[in-house]
């Protein structure tokens, strides 16, 4: 695994690391993810449109309005 080095104020660091402590986690945890989601974030986005092609062509309704209560029904 590769270091890397990081510069924030830090009150934002301090912040974090104790968001973190209390989430049971480390700064170094939350980093990985974060960075995995944005290495990824085109690719994950274009996998949500094709899904959401493929549901529109079933499920459509044809261009008709729904008003509220069909909406809110359940």
């Amino acid at each position: 695994m590769k270091n890397i080095t990081l510069s924030a104020p830090e009150p934002l660091i301090e912040a974090a690391r104790q968001r973190a402590q209390e989430e049971h986690t480390t700064l170094n945890a939350e980093f990985r993810t974060w960075l995995a989601n944005y290495g990824q974030r085109k690719q994950l986005a274009g996998q949500a449109l094709k899904v959401m092609e493929r549901i529109g062509s079933y499920a459509s309704s044809g261009g008709r309005k729904f008003t509220r209560e069909e909406m809110n029904e359940r």
